[in-house]
C-alpha cells in the first residue's frame, strides 16, 4: 500500500489549519455579536467557542489585537467593501462620493459586529490604531474623489482638505450610529448623500 506523499500530509494540514481559523473568526465574530463588554471577548472565550485550545488561537493570530483584526477584514468582505473599487471607478467623481457612502451605510448597518469593534476600538488603545489605519483608507478614497471632481476648478487645496476631512466624518461609523437614533439606515444614508452633494456644491461655488 503506497504512503501518503509529503506533499499531501501538508495540504491536509494546511486545509485543517485554514478550517481552524475559518472557525476561531467566526467565533470572535459571534463573540462580538452576544457581549456588549467587548472585554470578555478574550482568546481564552474564543477558544472555548470554538473548542479549541488557547495556544491554538495564539498560533494562529499572536494576539487578541491580531485576532480582532483578521475579524473586523473579515467582517468588511462580507460587509461588502469589495465594492469600493466600482465606486471609486465611476466616471462622475459627485455620484462616485453617493454610491461611496452607500457603501459604507450598508456596512454599518450590516452587522451588529462591526460597531462592537468600533466601540472597542475607543476604549482599546491597540484596537484604536488597527482600525484607524484601516478608516484612513476611506479618507483616502475621498480625497482621490475629491481631486477628480475640483479638477480645472479654482479650488485652494484648504478648501480641498477642509471637504475630504468633512466626508470623512460623514462616513464613519460614529456619524452612522448619531443619526440612526431614530432613522432608518436607508434615511440615514439619504441624509449624508445628501449633505455630502451640499458640501460639493459648497465646493463649487
Amino acid at each position: 500500500m503506497t504512503k501518503p506523499t509529503r506533499s499531501y500530509v501538508s495540504s491536509l494540514r494546511a486545509e485543517s489549519a485554514s478550517r481552524t481559523r475559518t472557525q476561531l473568526i467566526a467565533a470572535a465574530a459571534q463573540l462580538l455579536r452576544e457581549q456588549d463588554d467587548f472585554r470578555a471577548v478574550t482568546l481564552d472565550a474564543v477558544a472555548r467557542a470554538a473548542g479549541v485550545t488557547r495556544l491554538t488561537v495564539y498560533h494562529q493570530f499572536g494576539s487578541r489585537r491580531g485576532l480582532l483584526e483578521t475579524v473586523f477584514d473579515d467582517l468588511a468582505l462580507r460587509g461588502g467593501l469589495q465594492r469600493i473599487g466600482a465606486a471609486m471607478a465611476m466616471p462622475q467623481a459627485r455620484a462616485a462620493i453617493a454610491s461611496l457612502i452607500g457603501v459604507f451605510c450598508d456596512f454599518w448597518a450590516g452587522d451588529v459586529a462591526v460597531g462592537r469593534l468600533n466601540v472597542a476600538a475607543a476604549a482599546d488603545a491597540e484596537l484604536a490604531e488597527a482600525v484607524a489605519q484601516r478608516n484612513e483608507r476611506r479618507r483616502e478614497a475621498m480625497g482621490v474623489l475629491v481631486e477628480r471632481h475640483t479638477a480645472g476648478r479654482p479650488v485652494t487645496a484648504e478648501a480641498r482638505a477642509e471637504v475630504v476631512d468633512l466626508l470623512y466624518g460623514l462616513t464613519g461609523y460614529s456619524m452612522f450610529k448619531a443619526l440612526s437614533a431614530n432613522r432608518s439606515p436607508a434615511a440615514v444614508c439619504r441624509l449624508l448623500q445628501r449633505t455630502a452633494a451640499r458640501l460639493l456644491d459648497e465646493l463649487e461655488a
